[in-house]
This record gives structure tokens, C-alpha cells and sequence, in this order.
């Protein structure tokens, strides 16, 4: 049982009156092994609008989540039975998109990474104000309606191509897009050099169908052509990479290209150029199917590439996966990065981490950074390398403008 200071914040005070009250209909589940706690947290969230169901140990819980459909999940992560941690892997498996928030009496640094690989909506300590609890109950409920609606929109639209003939038809849209593919580049800044030191290499194409990147891999992946997508991508970039003003190139590949022969072909165009090269592999599609990746990428460094991990703290990279890729470069995604200089949390895991890295000649890149806060606390914290639109938009590849 967690320490009951936290009861006298919650159960002593008034009921305040929200000036938000949570979307109609909405359900909440409330772990909790503190039985004032749960009492009080029931009745704040009640009291804005919340069907609310409680559940004293994690057992208890993932049981109410094979049961039933929630807006938000609100847990403790010192639980009986199953841990909140277990709860949030619970919660996701039966609904990826419902926002869960880990609360903890005690917090510590291993919880709060745990926290940022699982996803968790929010990692809050005790004890909680009323108004805290009810705002990041209403915001995640929100934020569930919002994905929801996200995800029956994107399946409305797979469905209008599941047809023969409307297969046909992106067939036909993407063989356009891959015509018109171009190759955007965002640049990687160094703060203590205060200069641009690599790009990224990102997928683009003027079809006007598809100017979403989602949407074109999302089509490539449907009409299994990914391996040819990634071919060509792979090597565009390698026609241009000459003519770069910085040493190397960040390269994207995804799990399908990981299977492909040619990404290991020492006389493929870019394999000439792979001392050039950072293969950033990504998990966003699941590496769980690709045999023996560690294998595999030994195989690509010993062509000349060197490999980056993208997206850790996204929820989909984690610490495991480090330990896999051996990577020279890591890259904090950028729901790690985006509030960092507001956020506590984010700042002690990040600092951490840092450091981490740093003791094992492994190089960090914070993305989607926006803000100069952003940016000054990111310094404080021991990182070096950004990119993010506070620095530039990805765009066509400048020629001769870096200082290299």
C-alpha cells in the first residue's frame, strides 16, 4: 500500500467545481490498492461526469479490462497481483488507443523509464490535487475520442480500397507517387559546434493522393511493395549523397527492408557509400518478425554502415532493442522531447539516459524539437545533437551550405 499523505489532498477537500466536465458518456477505471484514495478518486471523477469502476489490485483490473471499454485508465503502479506497468500492457492489448496514467507515491527512475517505453499517457506523483486528477482524466478521455474517431476514419478509408477493382486503382496512385518521389532532408544541428552536421534522409512525393508519408507506406505495405519502395529510396539517396555538405546521411529502414538482399549487397549504390551512411532503423513497423536482426545488422556493419535506433521513448524502441542494435547513434522520439523543459519526469529520464550513453560512446539525437526552451534545457541536460523545425523544415538537400 502506498503512503496515505496523499488520501489527506484528495479526501479532504470540497468537491471543486470543474470548469470542464468529461465527454458524455465517458468510462474511467480507477486501480488503486489505497481504499480512501480509490473512494476519493471515484467521487472527483464522478463528480465531472465519469462513469467511474474500481479495482483494488491489478488482477482486479485486467480483469475489468477483458470485460469492458474505457475512455481512461487511471492506476497506481505499486499494485497487487500485476503492477500498474502490467495494467498499461493490459490496457493496450485490448484497446492500443486508450490513454492510461501511472501514479506513484514513490517515484524513481526506473519507473519512470518503464513508463516512457510503455507509452503511458501520463506519469504523475502523489499527492494529487482534485483538479489535477479531474483535468488529465477529461484530457486523456479526450484524447481517446479523438484517436478512436482517427482509427474508424483510416479504416473507412482501407475499406474503399479493399475491392479488386479499387485495388486497381492505388496500383495505379502509387506507381504516380513513386514517379514523383523525391527525397526531403532535415538537418541534424550540433549546439556546441553550432553547426548542421548530417540530414536525414525522409521519403516524399508530389502524387497529391499520398503527400502524406503515412499514406504512401501505408500503400506500399498493402500492395507488398515496400522491398521496391525501399530499393529505390535507397537508392536515390546514394545519388545524391556525393554532393552532401555534411559526412553522413541518416537512412531510414524498416523491418521489410531488413529481409531484402540487396540492403546487404556490397555492390548495391549505396553500399559504395555506406561509410557515408546511418541505417536508422526503425520499430514504428514491429522488428518482432524479422530473424536474427542482431545478425543482420552485424552484416550491414560490416559493409561500412553504422546504425542508429530511431525513436526511443516512443513506446515502440526501448531499451531492449539498444541492447540488440548496439547502435552508434540513438534518437529520443520526439514524445519524449516535445515539453521537456515543463516536465520533470521527461527531464530526469532523459538526463539519465544521457548520461548512460554517453559512458558507452553511444551518440544522442533529440527529434522534433520546436522550442528554444526545448533546446536550452535539452543542453542542460547533456545533449548535443537536435533536429526539429526550431532548426529547419525537411526540404530539398542544400548544396555546400554546411560547414564541414
Amino acid at each position: 500500500m502506498n503512503p496515505t499523505a496523499a488520501s489527506v489532498s484528495v479526501e479532504s477537500v470540497a468537491p471543486a467545481k470543474a470548469t470542464r466536465s468529461a465527454p458524455a458518456g465517458s468510462r474511467v477505471l480507477i486501480a488503486e490498492d489505497d481504499p480512501l484514495l480509490l473512494r476519493a478518486y471515484a467521487r472527483a471523477l464522478r463528480n465531472v461526469g465519469f462513469e467511474v469502476d474500481c479495482a483494488d489490485n491489478g488482477q482486479e483490473a485486467v480483469n475489468a479490462l477483458l470485460a469492458n471499454a474505457y475512455d481512461a485508465i487511471v492506476t497506481d503502479i505499486n499494485l497487487p497481483c500485476v503492477d500498474g506497468v502490467g495494467v498499461l500492457q493490459a490496457a493496450q492489448k485490448c484497446d492500443p488507443d486508450v490513454p492510461v496514467v501511472l501514479v506513484t507515491g514513490t517515484p524513481r527512475l526506473d519507473t519512470a523509464i518503464s513508463a516512457v517505453e510503455h507509452a503511458a499517457f501520463r506519469y504523475l506523483f502523489k499527492p494529487l490535487s482534485v483538479e489535477q486528477l479531474q483535468e488529465t482524466a477529461i484530457l486523456s478521455a479526450q484524447t481517446h475520442r479523438i484517436l478512436v474517431l482517427r482509427r474508424i476514419a483510416i479504416e473507412l478509408a482501407s475499406a474503399a480500397w479493399r475491392p479488386a477493382e479499387d485495388r486497381a486503382s492505388l496500383q495505379q496512385l502509387f506507381d504516380r507517387g513513386l514517379q514523383s518521389l523525391w527525397m526531403a532532408y532535415q538537418p541534424v544541428f550540433s549546439c556546441k559546434e553550432k553547426r548542421i552536421v548530417s540530414y536525414e534522409a525522409l521519403l516524399r512525393t508530389d502524387e497529391p493522393t499520398m503527400v502524406n508519408p503515412c499514406v504512401f507506406l501505408s500503400a506500399a505495405e498493402r500492395l507488398d511493395r515496400m522491398v521496391e519502395m525501399g530499393r529505390i529510396v535507397r537508392d536515390r539517396v546514394a545519388a545524391q549523397l556525393p554532393s552532401a555538405p555534411v559526412p553522413f546521411i541518416f537512412v531510414n529502414v524498416h523491418g521489410s527492408d531488413l529481409l531484402d538482399d540487396h540492403l546487404y549487397d556490397p555492390g548495391s549504390a549505396l553500399s559504395k557509400v555506406a561509410d557515408r551512411v546511418v541505417l536508422e532503423v526503425t520499430e514504428r513497423a514491429s522488428l518482432a518478425s524479422v530473424p536474427d536482426v542482431g545478425a543482420r545488422v552485424d552484416r550491414l556493419r560490416a559493409v561500412g554502415f553504422r546504425i542508429a535506433l530511431d525513436s526511443l521513448g516512443s513506446g515502440y524502441a526501448g531499451l531492449a532493442s539498444f541492447t540488440t542494435l548496439k547502435p552508434t547513434f540513438v534518437k529520443y522520439d520526439m514524445s519524449l522531447v516535445r515539453g521537456v523543459d515543463s516536465s520533470p519526469t521527461r527531464r530526469k529520464v532523459i538526463s539519465a539516459m544521457t548520461a548512460l550513453f554517453a559512458e558507452t560512446g553511444v551518440n544522442v539525437v533529440a527529434v522534433g524539437v520546436e522550442t528554444e526552451s526545448e533546446c536550452r534545457t535539452l543542453i542542460e541536460l547533456g545533449v548535443d545533437l537536435m533536429q526539429g523545425h526550431l532548426f529547419a523544415r525537411p526540404g530539398p538537400m542544400p548544396h555546400g551550405l554546411a560547414d564541414v
